[in-house]
């Protein structure tokens, strides 16, 4: 298992800071996993699989249209 840290998750998703923060209160992006006091990571599986499901909600709205 792989634990990513934020600039990490940003990079893979190309998402900013903010809109993951606004995404995981909406629910709809993999929670962090608290790894001290102070920081948290994601685990990378989670991240891709949430890419993944990205991927495939692009297709179906691509093949439907």
């Amino acid at each position: 298992m792989i634990i990513m840290r934020l600039i990490d998750v940003m990079h893979h998703t190309g998402l900013g800071r903010s809109s993951i923060y606004k995404f995981i209160a909406a629910g709809t992006f993999p929670k962090p996993v608290p790894l001290g006091d102070r920081a948290v990571g994601w685990v990378k599986s989670e991240i891709e699989d949430w890419i993944m499901d990205k991927i495939a909600d692009r297709d179906k709205r691509l093949a439907a249209g």
